[in-house]
Parts: C-alpha cells; structure tokens; sequence
C-alpha cells in the first residue's frame, strides 16, 4: 500500500499560531511532534517512506521537508494553488501510479489525532484488503460518540461486502455538518458514522472515477502525465491548476459512484478542527483547565492557554480559550472557537498579511 498525505491547507481556525508559511500540520498541536511528523510515523512500519506520497503548497515544501529528511524529496508533490481534494488526488494518484500501478492508496490529511494507532492501521489494512479484493471505494467511519455539529457524516445501509470476515458496509449518502438537532437524530438512528475524510482505493480505480464522473479535471491530469519528468512538468501542472474547478472528492467521485463502502472504526479519532477540539484530547488539571506550566490561575475553570514564553495570570474566567504569540493574541469563548476562521477573512480583506 501506498501512501497520499494531504498536507496543503492553511489551518485557518488554529489562527494566531497556525499562518500561511507554518499552518497546523507544521505545529505541535499535541505531543512533542507536529502533526504531520506524526501523520508519518503512524503510517510506519507498515507503509515506507519511499511509498508516502505528500501534496503540498510551495510556501510549505521547505518545511516539510526539514521535518520530514525521510520522504524522498521526489514524493513532495507541490500544487501551485488549492483547488479542494479531487484535484489533489488526482495529481497524487499520477506519482503514485508511476510507482506501484496496480496497488491500492490511502487518501489521509495531515493534521489529525488518533488515539489508538493499532487499531486504526488494523482498519487501514482491512480497507486495503476490501478495495483490492474488489472494484469499491472504501471509506473508514468513525463510531460517533455524541452529536458531533463540527464533522461530515455517512449514512450506511445494511448491504455489505465481504473478504476473509472484513465487513464493509455500502454507502447510502454523504451529509454535510448538521446542526445539534440533525446530529441527534443521526445517532438514534444507528446508521450514521463520521467522516474521517480517510479514503482506500486501487489507484487505477480512482482515475478511472475521476474520468467517469469529473471529465474535465482527467482531461487536464491526462495532460499533467505526459509531463512528468520533463522540462515542461512545472508549467503542465500550472496550467491545469488554472482550469480545474474547486470541488472535493466526497462531492465530485463518492457522492455518485455506486461501489462505495465505509468500514467503521472504533478507535479515538478527532480532526482537531479548533482550538475546542484540541482542549478536548489535551492533559488538564484539577479544575479542568489545559495550560501548561508557569500560569496563575484563581477562580477558572475549563480553559485552555497557550503562551509560550509568558505567564498568563486569570480570574474568574469559566470556558476561554487564550492563545498568544509574538505578534498576536486570540481571546475567545471556547464553544466560539470555529469562528477563528472568520478573524483571518478580517485579515485577509483588510490586508494585514504580515499576521497570516
């Protein structure tokens, strides 16, 4: 099995630490590793470094590849502009296939938390397993906990393929992030599973779904094959970045392929989408905040801080997240922190880019 680690976003929502030239994957959100050191060391042993594939932007290449000496520097594979996850894929199936053509691919981003890693590559290789047996596209759920409003979800039916007693489960839709009332609805049910956005597939198969449902993007990958490795690979990709039209792969290939399968997983798993979510795997204290040492605290309770270098001195706050860096401070409710994303679009139009 080949890997594919999609490591070009910006990590708007983890804003004021997370920028443009170091967004989230680069950081150490959790642990002594960043996110995507740790994207790379769980995929290992069972996956090589030579067969881990990562698409990325330019301003992030140099970074990447100082945090990861590992990866051929061949397997960097730098997109001029994001365009969502089909094209991504696309181009990264192109590499991959160069190198293993009928073997199967794990599609995973780069900025995620698993707690149990056994389990979670236990899964990876049932899915490996399903969609070489097999013309599927396979998915992994994640056994929802509580009514999540932050992720996707996927809608199973009872229908399941099987190969040497690994079930997977046929898709019955994709839905987008619900609201509370939606998402309570979706676990009474029992037939609803998060979307970890973890995808397994033969790399031939996935090209061929991209030609049958996404014709206009295989006519420009088609075009980015024929220039690989020669003087022209550059501008070939360029040029088909300009034309592809942004759309993900849930919505482009598995929202109307037939032979998509989800295979549901059971270990700990979350996004890390916001400063919420990473308050909620982190180590805290008695009164359940999450701040590291040299903090002062009276009176509060369920906070997360994060200000490296300094003392951070609190008094009857109850639910904040505070994150400081040189140049910037983020001070928000936590149940707010999605909305971090819309300070960044402030940024963005009032064109102070030295703080993205």
């Amino acid at each position: 099995m080949l890997a594919l680690i999609m490591a070009g976003g910006s990590g708007t929502r983890f804003w004021p630490k997370s920028r443009r030239k170091h967004p989230k994957q680069l950081l150490k959100i959790h642990g002594d590793k960043t996110m995507i050191q740790h994207t790379v060391d769980r995929l290992q042993p069972t996956i090589p470094p030579e067969n881990i594939f990562i698409v990325t932007t330019a301003e992030q290449r140099a970074e990447i590849s100082a945090q990861l000496p590992q990866i051929p520097s061949q397997n960097i594979i730098v997109e001029p502009i994001g365009k969502n996850t089909a094209p991504c894929i696309g181009l990264g199936a192109l590499y991959m296939r160069r190198v293993q053509p009928e073997a199967a691919m794990v599609v995973l981003p780069a900025d995620h938390y698993i707690g149990d890693e056994d389990a979670w590559m236990k899964q990876l290789l049932n899915a490996e397993k399903i969609a070489l047996a097999s013309d599927a596209l396979v998915t992994i759920g994640i056994q929802p906990t509580h009514p999540a409003t932050g992720y996707g979800y996927i809608q199973f039916e009872s229908e399941a393929i099987a190969i040497d007693s690994v079930q997977a489960y046929r898709v019955k839709t994709f839905a987008e992030k619900p609201n509370y009332e939606t998402a309570c609805r979706f676990l009474e049910s029992g037939d609803f599973l998060w979307n970890s956005g973890i995808f397994v597939w033969k790399i031939s198969l996935i090209l061929r779904k991209i030609e049958e449902h996404l014709p206009e993007i295989s006519d420009s990958l088609n075009s980015i094959d024929l220039a690989i490795g020669k003087p022209g690979e550059k501008e070939a990709i360029d040029t088909a970045y300009r034309q592809f039209r942004n759309i993900s792969i849930d919505y482009g290939v598995m929202e109307n392929a037939r032979d998509v399968f989800v295979l549901p997983g059971n270990f700990q798993w979350n996004d890390l989408g916001s400063w919420d979510e990473v308050f909620k795997i982190s180590t805290k204290d008695e009164h359940g905040n999450s701040t590291g040492d040299g903090h002062i605290h009276i009176d509060t309770e369920g906070c997360l801080i994060e200000a490296d270098g300094k003392v951070v001195a609190t008094i009857g706050l109850r639910d904040v997240v505070i994150v400081d860096t040189q140049d910037a401070l983020l001070i928000c409710p936590r149940e707010r922190a999605q909305e971090v994303k819309e300070i960044v679009e402030i940024l963005k139009r009032r064109k102070l880019n030295h703080l993205l």
